[in-house]
């Protein structure tokens, strides 16, 4: 996992070129490792789609479009930057698929699904205080709406960007007050659910991204001048 770790970081910086990665030779030359390690490390690469290993062929770096940026693995190893980067585009993604979500929800419903989201109303506003724990129930908030939607591959496809919607909430949740706003835009997706109105839950949901897009580029923008500061 280090030397996956430590190879994609050079890949990242440009100090791999020409499209060829090492081979397993040259990996346990330069790393001191055998031969099952620079393997494995080359199969932790593939899985995510980071190179490509034929036998009897040389090992190729994927164009990056390709990576599997869906990984909790890869998030972790990419600059900041780019991982800013990541979340925008997270946004985006969310705001074409969760309104009509939410819209699909309000439609079927259950009466079952809407006591469970009561409570996380409930949970979300008992942890104000702990953003780590407010961000769990949070993530359940919206995978409850999206399991009511009915909808396996967009089930799938949201939970699959759990680690980035992760990574979101914790910049989000550093906005001052934005916990207790937080909760203030869910009890109106909820409650446009109790109505079961999918017009407004729609719209309650686009608003609620919307805001979080909107704090998401603000607090990139504190940080930015934090480190100019530290510069």
């Amino acid at each position: 996992m280090q030397v996956a770790a430590h190879l994609t970081r050079r890949i990242v910086r440009g100090e791999i070129g020409d499209g060829r990665a090492p081979s397993e030779l040259e990996i346990s030359q330069e790393f001191g490792v055998s031969r099952v390690v620079a393997r494995e490390t080359l199969k932790i690469l593939a899985s995510l789609d980071i190179v490509d290993v034929a036998q009897g062929r040389r090992v190729v770096v994927r164009p990056r479009a390709e990576w599997d940026y869906l990984s909790p693995l890869l998030i972790e190893w990419l600059p900041a930057a780019i991982v800013e980067e990541l979340l925008q585009e997270l946004h985006q993604m969310r705001a074409l698929l969760e309104p009509e979500l939410a819209a699909m929800a309000a439609a079927s419903i259950s009466d079952e699904t809407l006591a469970r989201l009561g409570d996380e109303i409930g949970r979300m506003a008992a942890l104000e205080a702990d953003p780590e724990a407010y961000l769990e129930v949070d993530h359940e908030f919206h995978m409850e709406i999206c399991r009511a939607a009915d909808n396996r591959i967009l089930d799938r496809i949201m939970y699959s960007a759990r680690w980035l919607g992760t990574a979101s909430r914790r910049v989000t949740n550093e906005a001052p007050a934005g916990l207790h706003r937080a909760t203030a835009q869910h009890t109106k997706i909820y409650e446009a659910l109790v109505a079961r109105d999918p017009a407004a839950a729609r719209a309650a949901m686009r608003e609620h991204l919307s805001n979080n897009f909107s704090t998401l580029l603000a607090e990139k923008g504190q940080r930015s001048k934090r480190a100019a500061k530290r510069r």
